[in-house]
């Protein structure tokens, strides 16, 4: 019997990623908030109350993008319907702010305002552990989760693939959104949640709250972002990448695609609702527009721009879309869809791997020469019986002549 030999497991990162990684971590943890808080305003390195709230929250998105990326990128499932799992974390956060509001809001009652608008008397039972931060945390996981364990176990079950699959999680985003939408389900109907005061009984408009959640976004987007290496690198990664590329023949092979796919469907909604539970806060609103099938769709247009199974290509990609997206809106407010409609295009057409796939073609063609010079100097060696090291001298002088 045959045994072949697996590739071994290299390194989570490499000597260059992890010196990426450790520069990110600090700019994240010392240098923005040095910046922002220590820097006097009128400082030309001072960094703005609104430059930590627009990264803070592209960084929410990066998160929503490194999700996709795994389930897309790797599995091979285009999923429409990631805002869906982003704004039920945002709800769970959401019903704990407006719980610690208390009596400081305009009806002065123990109730939510909109609920005392419509006369309610109580809190709905699903209310009921809102009041508490640690219960709060545990459903931001839970809720997105078993959602997405229920969805994802009858659909991959179903054997559906494809377009069906992501019309069907674009439909079930469109039917949470107008369930939402409703006054009667007890999230605040078309207005959702805002006017949040404290969190932890801390004031959240601070600034250093403000900054405290900042850090802790890019924190977790590190964090993300480790676990993901981890995930792929690993045997349950390469099977991954095995469904994605012929999942028949994993099939054949004697593994059961489900219990992978389901895996890593669930993995990405629980990442997509902390990513929401952080945006909230930051952003000071929540509501059923967050559901919609455009928003879902621009988390596809990021992984994709930035380049699928890559991991860092689907942040890089939230990045340069939302920072386009926040000048656009405001020079040329008119024309930011077309814009982000012909990036699509563009990037599908000319860019099939994103713009690391880019970068990774013309590092690539840079590499190619000089490792042909190399190989013919080694051959040159040892057609002539010189050892391959005793040309190094001469290349340098060579190199000196033609400076």
């Amino acid at each position: 019997m045959t045994r072949v030999a697996l590739p071994s497991k290299g390194p989570l990162l490499s000597g260059k990623g992890w010196t990426a990684f450790f520069v990110a971590l600090i700019a994240v943890c010392a240098l923005a908030p040095v910046l922002n808080l220590l820097v006097p305003a009128g400082s030309p390195l001072h960094m703005s109350d609104y430059a930590v709230a627009l990264v803070g929250k592209i960084m929410c998105y990066a998160i929503c993008a490194l999700a996709m990326d795994l389930i897309w990128g790797y599995t091979g499932i285009l999923s429409l319907g990631h805002g869906l799992f982003f704004a039920l974390g945002g709800y769970m956060m959401g019903m704990y702010l407006m719980r610690q509001i208390g009596r400081d809001g305009n009806y002065k009652s123990d109730l939510p305002d909109f609920m005392v608008f419509l006369d309610w008397k109580t809190l709905p039972w699903h209310w009921t552990f809102s009041d508490s931060f640690v219960a709060t945390l545990v459903l931001i996981v839970a809720v997105p989760g078993l959602i997405a364990f229920v969805f994802g176990f009858f659909a991959f079950r179903s054997r559906i693939k494809g377009v069906y699959f992501s019309i069907i999680t674009q439909a079930m985003t469109f039917a949470a959104m107008l369930l939402f939408f409703r006054n009667e389900t007890g999230f605040g109907g078309n207005n959702g949640f805002t006017d949040f005061k404290r969190i932890l009984g801390v004031p959240i408009a601070t600034q250093e709250m403000r900054m405290t959640l900042f850090a802790l976004t890019g924190l977790t987007l590190l964090g993300f972002f480790l676990f993901a290496r981890w995930l792929i690198a690993s045997k349950f990664g390469r099977v991954l990448q095995a469904i994605r590329d012929a999942e028949s023949r994993v099939m054949f092979s004697g593994y059961n695609p489900l219990p992978y796919k389901l895996t890593t469907w669930v993995i990405s909604a629980v990442m997509c609702g902390v990513a929401g539970a952080l945006y909230v806060p930051q952003v000071g609103i929540i509501n059923p527009g967050e559901m919609s099938a455009a928003n879902s769709i621009e988390i596809a247009i990021w992984a994709a721009v930035g380049g699928r199974a890559t991991l860092i290509g689907p942040i890089l990609g939230a990045f340069i879309v939302n920072g386009a997206k926040s000048w656009l809106t405001v020079a040329y407010p008119e024309y930011w869809l077309y814009f982000l409609g012909a990036l699509f295009i563009a990037v599908t057409l000319f860019l099939p791997n994103g713009i690391v796939g880019l970068i990774k073609k013309w590092a690539s063609r840079e590499k190619a020469p000089s490792e042909g010079r190399r190989e013919g100097q080694r051959a040159m060696a040892a057609g002539q019986g010189v050892e391959p090291s005793a040309l190094a001298p001469l290349a340098v002088e060579t190199k000196g002549a033609r400076a």
